[in-house]
């Protein structure tokens, strides 16, 4: 659903809003990511301020996402349901 819904890319666009809603550092060690890798998670808001998405992602020092190279949605709104994983 995250992926049919182009999240990330309409986010990348400009079309959602990103915040940074959590940051831990150093990630955790059964992440197996480099030093200095961030833990995020990060919320999406569309043009009203409603609050869309939920995501997890391991933020490199380099700026690439870590573990897959993509986010992993939590929470999807979409068309009035929301979706939790």
């Amino acid at each position: 659903m995250f992926n049919e819904g182009s999240y990330r890319h309409r986010a990348d666009a400009g079309e959602l809003h990103q915040i940074v809603y959590k940051q831990r550092h150093p990630s955790p060690p059964r992440a197996a990511e480099p030093p200095c890798t961030f833990s995020q998670i990060i919320a999406y808001y569309d043009a009203q301020g409603q609050k869309i998405a939920l995501l997890h992602q391991y933020l490199r020092p380099d700026g690439t996402v870590g573990g897959s190279g993509l986010p992993d949605p939590k929470r999807l709104l979409v068309r009035g349901t929301v979706y939790f994983v």
